[in-house]
Parts: C-alpha cells; sequence; structure tokens
C-alpha cells in the first residue's frame, strides 16, 4: 500500500502533459481571433478610405439641355455666356438659361467673356451649376477647383419650422 500512496502523491503534485491535440485546439483560438480582428480592420480601413475618396468629377460626360438638367447630379451643360456676375454667369442653349458659379477662379469676372461658347462641367444642386472644369471653344481646359462631392449644408437650411 505505501506505493499507492507515493504515486498518488506524486501524480498530484506533478503537470500532466497535455496531448498535442489539445495543445493544437489552445493555439487555435488565439490565432482565429487574430486573423477575424485583420479582417475587420482591412474591410473598416477599405470602407474609409472608399468614404473619403474625393468624388469622381470630369468624366466624358455628353452635354445635356439645360431644362433636362437632373437635379443635385453631375452634368455637363454648353451655351454661350449671356450675362456675367462677379464669379457667376449664366449659360444658355436652346432650351433655356442656367446660373454657374464658379468659386475663387472667377472671382474677377474676366473668366468667361459675354456671347462666348463653353462647356461647363459640374454638379448641379441648389438650382445653379457649380462648375468644376471649363471647356473653351478651342479645347483648352481649365479646372475651377479640386474635385469633391457635393457642398455640406448648413444645419439651418434643415430646419423647415414656420
Amino acid at each position: 500500500m505505501p506505493n499507492e500512496d507515493q504515486n498518488n502523491a506524486h501524480s498530484e503534485g506533478a503537470a500532466t502533459p497535455v496531448p498535442p491535440r489539445q495543445r493544437r485546439r489552445r493555439l487555435a483560438i488565439p490565432v482565429i481571433a487574430a486573423a477575424v480582428a485583420l479582417v475587420i480592420g482591412a474591410a473598416g480601413g477599405a470602407s474609409a478610405v472608399k468614404m473619403m475618396r474625393p468624388a469622381p468629377e470630369m468624366a466624358p460626360l455628353t452635354p445635356v439641355a439645360i431644362s433636362a438638367m437632373p437635379a443635385a447630379s453631375l452634368v455637363t451643360i454648353k451655351g454661350k455666356v449671356a450675362e456675367i456676375y462677379g464669379n457667376k454667369f449664366v449659360l444658355q442653349d436652346e432650351s433655356g438659361k442656367a446660373l454657374v458659379e464658379t468659386g475663387r477662379a472667377g472671382e474677377d469676372g474676366d473668366l468667361v467673356a459675354k456671347d462666348e461658347a463653353v462647356t461647363v462641367q459640374g454638379r448641379f444642386d441648389d438650382g445653379f451649376v457649380h462648375a468644376s472644369y471649363l471647356v473653351r471653344q478651342d479645347g483648352r481646359t481649365e479646372a475651377l477647383r479640386p474635385p469633391k462631392g457635393p457642398p455640406h449644408r448648413r444645419f439651418a437650411d434643415f430646419d423647415h419650422r414656420p
């Protein structure tokens, strides 16, 4: 009997060897968790980069009639300059007129001349075209502003209370 007590005492205090299968399972859980975290991080980073990327502004769009411009979209319109107001001008074609805002590039009022034929590409929003590119009759193209998404609206614009 003393041998049995010694064996029991010896087996209680000593560490039992872990079978290789259980060792692999213990390692597999952290490895899988790390892989899932990397995938989630990569997907989140890709989404953030996509959201921060500037909107495509210069695209080979076919000019549309001014009267048929879809609201809040990229448009290309072609016509003659009818009137000039500082950094804005009125572009006229057979179907109607549109107010074109040129930003800082047109602040002097000498960006275009009256009766000049031009093609304008930009975003039609809030009743006028925010011009990004101006193409002259001889084919010269002028970038008027860096490409970006639609302008941000102020909080007061969403308040429609009487």
